[in-house]
């Protein structure tokens, strides 16, 4: 597993995350935050913060409003409150690779729902603790 994860996060460019808050004592504003500091590109969602500038980007209330290919969907969410996001996110154009289900957050039927559609999901997994444990280097470093 370790293997793909280097790969993903290796791969990975563009990231949409779903849930990103202003916040950066909070994991779902300092995960991005550290993200975006490593090089890649955040385009954060949530419509509670829609239109406002987080990383550099415009905040958007849907993942289906981002209208470029995206490299992976990092979901800060509650599982229960997955289910809502999967029209939305099988509505993206083109589809995303990856759909990461941070730490503490596992719904098998949403994976299964997504993984039917070709986006790998990666369940349960901290993308900072990750990119940390890996040693990877920020992307704008990279050769």
């Amino acid at each position: 597993m370790s293997d793909r994860i280097r790969t993903i996060l290796e791969t990975a460019r563009v990231i949409a995350v779903l849930g990103a808050h202003e916040q950066t004592s909070r994991p779902a504003g300092y995960v991005p935050q550290y993200l975006y500091q490593q090089g890649y590109r955040i385009i954060p969602v949530n419509p509670a913060f829609a239109g406002k500038t987080l990383f550099g980007e415009r905040v958007r209330a849907r993942l289906d409003e981002i209208e470029e290919p995206i490299d992976m969907v990092d979901v800060f969410r509650r599982p229960e409150a997955l289910p809502q996001h999967t029209e939305e996110i099988l509505s993206m154009k083109p589809l995303p690779k990856i759909v990461w289900l941070q730490l503490g957050i596992r719904n098998d039927p949403f994976a299964k729902d997504l993984e039917a559609k070709g986006i790998e999901v990666v369940q349960d997994r901290c993308t900072l603790a990750d990119h940390k444990r890996l040693g990877l280097k920020p992307i704008s470093s990279s050769p």
